[in-house]
């Protein structure tokens, strides 16, 4: 009698798991990595699932489908007339050498080269945090601020100050973050900047805790922009971790960049694209407030840059996309940084195909995990790209969060993504894709550095690990798709 009641769980259980398996569309990956968990941990795979596995509903995908993407796209092209300086810098021959990666952007993400920015480059947190609350303080018109995390400690404390200041003086705030990053942050924290006039919000929130828990589909974004005049993007958070105060992690480096020029225009659209979903009641009229968001800015800088964003409300997959064609570009070398080396398989093949045709490929990955699962599934992939003769590099100064890709000393990208299937297709992400020798070398030697805090670990090295880290890995990476 109880073996019968046993095989009807079972039978109920392989029932379920098919049904909601495949009643969303999946890749091929994720639905045998679901079947798997569903299957083999009845009641309890239900439950990860609903952590985990559950798309948006697709009522709230079609908030996605932005109505103000024409306008949009029609005061970007105006803005580009007007600051796109017809006079050749430097730069402009890096970006005709890879004129194919500059149409890519175009096609998939419609976003145009910018021209002629300038940009400063942060690797240490309380440097770019004092950059960050000296514009804050000089606003004069509109600050827009979007983050993952947005922690209630000593800097977020710092921060919300700042914009508390500035709205009481009339400036126009605006605020999104991610409820799942910014975890033990209350709703009521924002509250006084709220009472000075400033929106807060976060990112696609519902008024049901049921729907919002899920670990997919989060806004891991970092936007900044002041004025419409500079702006901010990279792998930095508000959080004191991030500024090397939390014991476990010791030293964060990370890697942001402060942007003045015509590609902050970028940032700014794609801001306004991100609050008029977020906050449907308090839209931003783009239309009438063009000029106010979108001033005129005439910098003499020597950068040219595309600002792309990706997402799930997008099956292109558009900053991938970019990444694959920087390392099938490269002819000499494409160093790669990621907390979390989890490729899918057409980044992996795209990794080792390079290696095995004699491009210089290093990955640098943190030493130590943030998250068990998704750490020993950053090894096992480690190890099998070794094999291939890629350097793999441990950061062992504390934790590397930066998100970087340099290519021949010509091309870098810098922004929110990581090497990982959840950046590429699961979370709202932004970079930066950076067309000028200069700020690339510049890249390249920071990249040097850390090499002098890292160690460099061959196939030989992996295969001396013991065989229960071995199975943990191994074990690990059948959930790749998932993590």
């Amino acid at each position: 009698m109880l073996l019968n009641i046993l095989y009807f769980i079972v039978l109920i259980n392989e029932i379920l798991a098919l049904i909601t398996v495949f009643r969303e569309e999946r890749d091929i990956a994720a639905t045998w990595a679901w079947l798997l968990v569903l299957s083999f941990l009845p009641v309890l795979g239900f439950m990860i699932y609903a952590f985990v596995g559950r798309k948006l509903p697709k009522k709230r995908l079609f908030r996605f489908q932005y109505k103000d993407n024409k306008l949009m796209y029609d005061i970007l092209k105006e803005q580009s007339k007007i600051h796109n300086n017809p006079e050749k810098i430097r730069a402009d021959e890096v970006s005709y050498s890879y004129r194919t990666l500059v149409k890519l952007f175009k096609t998939s993400d419609v976003t145009d080269l910018s021209r002629r920015n300038h940009v400063k480059v942060f690797t240490e947190g309380n440097h770019l945090f004092d950059c960050i609350i000296s514009d804050i303080k000089n606003a004069k018109s509109s600050i827009n601020i979007e983050f993952y995390t947005f922690y209630d400690d000593r800097i977020g404390h710092r921060v919300l100050k700042e914009l508390i200041k500035k709205a009481k003086e009339g400036v126009k705030i605006h605020v999104i973050y991610d409820s799942w990053g910014s975890m033990g942050n209350k709703h009521h924290f924002f509250d006084p900047l709220r009472e000075a006039g400033g929106f807060v919000e976060p990112f696609l929130h519902t008024h049901s805790a049921v729907m919002d828990f899920r670990l997919n589909f989060r806004d891991h974004r970092k936007i900044v922009v002041i004025d419409g005049k500079y702006g901010y993007i990279g792998g930095f958070n508000i959080g004191d971790q991030y500024l090397g105060r939390k014991k476990k992690f010791g030293n964060w480096r990370d890697t942001h960049l402060r942007i003045a020029g015509s590609a902050v225009h970028h940032l700014q659209a794609q801001f306004i694209l991100d609050w008029n979903v977020t906050d449907m009641e308090h839209k931003i009229d783009v239309k009438e407030t063009k000029g106010f968001y979108f001033p005129k800015v005439y910098q003499e800088g020597s950068t040219n840059i595309q600002v792309v964003s990706s997402g799930p409300n997008s099956d292109l997959q558009q900053i991938k996309l970019g990444y694959i064609k920087m390392i099938q570009n490269a002819k000499n070398y494409c160093w790669i940084q990621s907390p979390y080396l989890i490729p899918d398989d057409s980044a992996l093949d795209a990794i080792r195909t390079a290696a095995m045709s004699g491009v210089d490929i290093r990955i640098m990955v943190p030493c130590m995990p943030d998250h068990p699962f998704v750490y020993r599934a950053t090894q096992y992939y480690a190890k099998q790209l070794s094999k291939y003769g890629v350097k793999i590099y441990f950061y062992e100064d504390g934790f590397i969060h930066a998100k970087t890709v340099l290519v021949d000393g010509k091309i870098a990208s810098v922004g929110s993504a990581n090497m990982d299937f959840r950046s590429f297709k699961l979370n709202f992400e932004i970079n930066a894709f950076i067309y000028d020798e200069g700020l690339a070398e510049q890249l390249h030697s920071i990249y040097v550095n850390d090499i002098r805090s890292s160690k460099l670990m061959t196939y030989a090295d992996f295969e001396k690990q013991s065989r229960w880290l071995k199975f943990k890995q191994v074990f690990s990476r059948l959930f790749s798709p998932i993590l």
